[in-house]
């Protein structure tokens, strides 16, 4: 079964529905120019809420170590995603788990993401130097499928109930990340569109 990543959450709701229809991570995002920004009590109250064994995720972007591990630790994420330009190496010193985030086109090789260490998951998405994900734009698949054979990837990029299915078939990837093809706003969450979503990635398996 591919594991689901609903990211860009705001609302204990959204959450919340997320879980229940079988999410194994909520992705809550930590960098303020986002138009999906949560604030730390807000964020606090979110990840409060999670049951065990759903895995809360705060999304980074060019944002300086010692802040992402202050924010991380306040809010209580179990993993931190890089989305900027970062090097890795510069946050190993975190305790939570790490998620960089890689971006995909049809001219890119997979020479970045085969070399992100072992130890850090890859997360694929589109190039987008000022709104750094959630642009619902897709990311080259065959180039996904390269890195996938190759080592564990989250796929993320323009993702929704209606491309989902072939998105898995031709990637097999350990899991895919989804935020703007679930909404009916920025970091607000449509039920019926994560219904939609989660029926489809089931039936992918």
């Amino acid at each position: 079964m591919t594991r689901v990543k609903i990211c860009g959450i705001t609302r204990e709701q959204d959450a919340d529905a997320a879980v229940r229809l079988g999410a194994a991570a909520i992705g809550i995002v930590c960098w303020p120019p986002s138009p999906r920004f949560v604030e730390i009590g807000r964020a606090r109250a979110i990840v409060a809420s999670l049951p065990p064994f759903v895995t809360a995720v705060g999304v980074f972007a060019n944002q300086p170590v010692d802040e992402v591990r202050r924010i991380a630790e306040a809010v209580g994420v179990g993993a931190v995603q890089l989305h900027g330009q970062e090097r890795q190496a510069d946050y190993s010193s975190l305790r939570q788990a790490l998620i960089k985030a890689i971006a995909v086109s049809a001219e890119t090789p997979p020479d970045d993401a085969l070399a992100v260490p072992a130890n850090v998951t890859v997360l694929l998405d589109a190039h987008d130097p000022e709104r750094l994900g959630g642009t619902g734009r897709t990311i080259d698949w065959r180039t996904a499928a390269a890195v996938a054979r190759r080592r564990r990837v989250i796929l993320s990029g323009g993702l929704r109930a209606e491309n989902v299915r072939d998105a898995i078939g031709l990637v097999r990837p350990y899991a895919v990340d989804v935020s703007s093809g679930v909404e009916v706003s920025p970091g607000v969450k449509d039920t019926a569109k994560l219904e939609a979503f989660f029926d489809a990635v089931m039936g992918s398996s």
